[in-house]
């Protein structure tokens, strides 16, 4: 018998987080973890809970904007190189975003490999943001190009970054940004202190400064106080700003 001929992936798009709006306005699409090299499906298990509790944050405080929250499935688990499968996908699901609710501004929401493919992808037409948390980047290397940053031009960026992050530098997402601010006026930095790479001890802190940075990119909110100074400041400043504990709790809209 010949040799079975291996089935062709698809990305795919979650159901709506929430109750869909009947009249979307602004689409966040949230982009899982991922592995550096793996052929693999994606686990079921994935968006991490960080994700999963932001998506759920974002529905409810956008709902009434016609705001549209959907999780990618990655055709595979790994970023792999060159093929860069996980920005792929990215870029699938804003064109499915834009197939399915028409020309809407889509921020990008990823964490740790997902938020690589969140800044990779950036560039996409619709995208008008991009919050990158706990991003996973690639090791600096002379004999290979540095990762890209001028797709970002006319994007506002948020990144946030535990200090304590044992599996993805923050020194390497500082660089990122600092390499991205020369390019790009609108982009801020979040330090998380003490926390690692799940962010489990701010929890609530991230979760409010990604949402009143995406909702205010999409629908043109007035942005928080420490986010407006963030992107005003010059590097480092803006670029090592503390996100306080309690953020969120009493946010200026």
């Amino acid at each position: 018998m010949g040799q079975q001929a291996t089935p062709v992936r698809t990305a795919g798009l979650g159901r709506a987080v929430g109750p869909e709006p009947t009249s979307v306005s602004g689409a966040v699409l949230l982009l899982p973890g991922g592995e550096e090299v793996s052929a693999r499906r994606p686990s079921p298990v994935r968006p991490m809970s960080l994700l999963r509790s932001l998506g759920r944050a974002l529905a409810r405080a956008g709902r009434s904007e016609g705001l549209a929250v959907h999780a990618v499935h990655y055709r595979y688990r790994g970023w792999n190189g060159s093929e860069a499968h996980l920005a792929a996908d990215a870029e699938w699901a804003a064109d499915e975003v834009v197939r399915r609710y028409g020309d809407v501004p889509v921020c990008l929401a990823g964490v740790d490999m997902g938020a690589r493919a969140a800044l990779r992808s950036g560039g996409h037409e619709a995208v008008n943001s991009v919050v990158a948390l706990a991003p996973w980047l690639p090791e600096e290397d002379v004999a290979a190009p540095a990762e890209p940053v001028k797709q970002l031009v006319g994007r506002r960026v948020l990144i946030a970054h535990g200090t304590n992050d044992e599996r993805t530098d923050p020194e390497l997402s500082f660089r990122f940004a600092a390499r991205a601010k020369k390019v790009n006026r609108e982009v801020c930095r979040f330090e998380v202190h003490s926390d690692g790479h799940g962010l489990h001890g701010h929890r609530d802190e991230v979760r409010s400064l990604a949402v009143d940075f995406a909702l205010g990119a999409l629908f043109g909110h007035c942005l928080s106080r420490p986010v407006e100074d963030a992107l005003a400041a010059p590097p480092p400043i803006g670029l090592r700003m503390p996100l306080a504990a309690g953020f969120g709790k009493s946010l200026r809209r």
